[in-house]
């Protein structure tokens, strides 16, 4: 449900429009514009009205008090400043399940998991919500965890405009303008390569789409440590985070390079697991042939023939993680990005 608050023309709005030309008013104020009309940073008004500790109260009621005299758009987290809070944190889903990606895949489920155990203990509650249906009417809540940064981060872009408490899962990057936890994904990168040298594999793909951050920096990774290493990538295949994307995107390299690949490392483990099926097709045999490094750890690598090798990214503390920055931001607190470490787990294939 979207919050409107009416717009009147008191004293107040007559003051500021003595010191705004109406050539110059915008129809739609900007959290910059009643920054400029409060005499403050864009920043205090943002954490005014995030109702942060942060800002002393006779600040943060001025600000609530100009942005509502000037028919400002007021979010949710304003609203709280006049009732108590809902105690309630959205969780954002940036990606769209279908049937080859369900919701109830390792991402985002085994990170959901994390956020309710400590959400719960806060007694905080959760919302759960699509990017497209969340950023279309938000709802009463008091900050947002989002599960993915999108392709250039265009999902924190139609997030960031709501004005609250925002935690992201993704790639970490130190110019980031909001709190970030993720992997550390180049290492894992690294991890995969260092196995192949241990191998003897020198001819080597990368299944993955690099337009994701978390994925660039996989690549990364794996490329630049595999040329230390001696070896050679043939070729990368953008694809989907599925099954059936990773068997085609292997079908594709095989008809590129037939037999010389020796190697293959794949994003995450479902595109891993299609392209063993697309490599078993072609009579390769894994690891014989070729060798199949996936990513996540998902529970299903284990018990897929041949178990996958793959690095694990640890999804349940991350997801406690991602809980608590979001409840230390609520409040006003400080809270820094954090990168969490990687394994490699060594399987059959």
């Amino acid at each position: 449900m979207h919050l409107f608050y009416s717009v009147r023309t008191p004293d107040i709005l007559q003051q500021v429009t003595h010191s705004m030309p109406k050539a110059k008013m915008p129809a739609n104020l900007t959290m910059a514009d009643i920054a400029r009309l409060a005499g403050v940073s864009p920043i205090t008004v943002s954490r005014a009205l995030a109702g942060s500790a942060a800002v002393r109260d006779e600040t943060r009621k001025k600000i609530v008090r100009i942005a509502e005299e000037a028919g400002y758009r007021l979010n949710q987290a304003a609203r709280n400043l006049r009732h108590q809070r809902s105690n309630t944190i959205a969780v954002v889903v940036e990606m769209t399940p279908s049937s080859t990606r369900p919701m109830s895949e390792p991402y985002p489920l085994a990170l959901l998991g994390g956020i309710v155990q400590e959400l719960s203990s806060a007694n905080f509650t959760l919302s759960l919500s699509t990017l497209a249906t969340f950023a279309a009417a938000p709802g009463a809540v008091d900050g947002i965890i989002l599960l993915g940064q999108g392709m250039h981060n265009d999902a924190v872009a139609d997030i960031e405009r709501l004005g609250l408490p925002l935690v992201v899962w993704g790639a970490v990057r130190p110019d980031s303008r909001h709190v970030v936890v993720g992997s550390d994904n180049r290492d894992g990168g690294v991890l995969a390569a260092d196995r192949m040298e241990l191998l003897g594999r020198k001819r080597l793909v990368f299944l993955g789409d690099t337009e994701h951050a978390e994925v660039a920096d996989r690549h990364e990774g794996f490329t630049s440590r595999l040329l230390d290493n001696g070896a050679t990538l043939l070729g990368t295949v953008p694809c989907e985070f599925s099954f059936v994307a990773g068997h085609d995107a292997m079908q594709e390299l095989l008809n590129q390079h037939g037999n010389q690949i020796d190697g293959v490392f794949a994003s995450n483990d479902a595109i891993a697991m299609g392209a063993i099926r697309a490599l078993a097709e072609e009579g390769r045999r894994i690891p014989r042939d070729v060798a199949v490094i996936g990513f996540d750890d998902s529970q299903s690598a284990s018990f897929f023939v041949p178990a996958l090798t793959t690095v694990r990214q640890h999804w349940n503390e991350g997801g406690r993680l991602l809980a608590r920055k979001a409840l230390a931001a609520i409040q006003g607190e400080h809270a820094e990005s954090e990168e969490m470490p990687v394994e490699l787990i060594v399987r059959s294939s």
